[in-house]
């Protein structure tokens, strides 16, 4: 279950506890940061990554007083980065923003190069963009239930388009045929924005994707819109039900995003770390940027953090092993 429903707390809360401990903490803490600190991002500039990364480097700056320096590694499917991060050394001045890949990348993947599970502490969720699932307007479906009846009577003949093997778009899609017994045919793209205009151009029948980015082509009446794939409505499309409004549980499938150091940072500095980090997500003004491209804020404590890992793990791992999915 998404941390907003079981596991979510009040920033006000989170952010008082945290600062409670930081009070008795030992003087490695204290005396932190001393020098510049670097986020690692594991994807190239220009996606929602880079844009939440820079936000939350530049406020972060501002807090402690030391340069926070974004450093995009791409490569490797997101995991490149990712192991950067865990070979870094554990004096917290190495963080990483990683998505749901830290949960998928162990059941997608024969071999990494680092343990996503030994090798990186959870510091903090820090925030989510909600997926939707959307079709082409030719395709006779205007509700989920819909889809479900139309793929049940044609089973192999409907087909979805993914940003590749392996992302959310690709599993959220596996993960309805599970759930609701059908069969659909994986058309995957290089990225969800060649997807988006596949399936505008009516090369596939659906997609499942960032709300944010859909919306526009929502409205146009390029897309139609089926189901949020998030625990509430979103304001800009307030007419579109949850999954489970449209009769379908345990479809919550938002990206995610949270930050992470190398294991063996000290616990003082991982909670001064998700101190700063809840005072960043709760400023009005990053509240109010990030709201702007669609993105929530939304943190944890670090323990909350990696128990959600851990169960997104188990989720994305039985969809995986269920539908057979090899990493490329």
């Amino acid at each position: 279950m998404f941390p907003s429903t079981t596991a979510k707390i009040t920033a006000a809360a989170t952010l008082a506890c945290a600062l409670a401990s930081f009070a008795i903490a030992p003087a490695t803490a204290q005396g932190f940061p001393a020098k510049p600190l670097r986020l690692v991002l594991p994807f190239p500039p220009g996606g929602p990554t880079d844009l939440l990364g820079r936000t939350v480097a530049a406020r972060l700056s501002e807090q402690v007083g030391q340069a926070v320096l974004v450093d995009n590694r791409p490569g490797a499917g997101g995991n490149l980065g990712l192991e950067v991060a865990a070979k870094a050394p554990a004096d917290g001045y190495t963080m990483v923003l990683s998505s749901p890949l830290i949960s998928i990348s162990p059941s997608l993947y024969a071999k990494l190069n680092y343990d996503p599970f030994k090798d990186l502490a959870p510091v903090s969720l820090v925030a989510v963009i909600q997926n939707i699932m959307v079709v082409h307007p030719s395709v006779p479906a205007k509700t989920l239930q819909d889809w479900i009846r139309l793929a049940r009577a044609n089973p192999g003949k409907l087909n979805y388009a993914s940003g590749g093997v392996g992302t959310t778009t690709h599993l959220a899609a596996e993960l309805l045929n599970s759930t609701a017994r059908v069969r659909t045919v994986h058309v995957p793209y290089k990225g969800s924005g060649q997807a988006m205009v596949g399936l505008i151009a009516g090369e596939t029948d659906m997609l499942i994707m960032a709300a944010p980015i859909a919306a526009p082509q929502i409205a146009a009446g390029k897309l139609r819109a089926l189901a949020l794939l998030a625990d509430r409505r979103v304001p800009n499309l307030p007419d579109v039900p949850t999954a489970r409004e449209a009769g379908v549980e345990n479809f919550e499938v938002p990206i995610w995003y949270g930050v992470l150091v190398p294991t063996g940072t000290s616990r003082e500095i991982i909670t001064r770390l998700n101190a700063e980090l809840v005072k960043t997500m709760a400023a009005p003004e990053i509240r109010e940027k990030l709201a702007s491209a669609g993105i929530e804020p939304r943190t944890t404590t670090p323990e909350q953090f990696a128990e959600f890992i851990r169960s997104e793990a188990v989720r994305y791992g039985r969809v995986i092993k269920d539908a057979g999915i090899k990493g490329e």
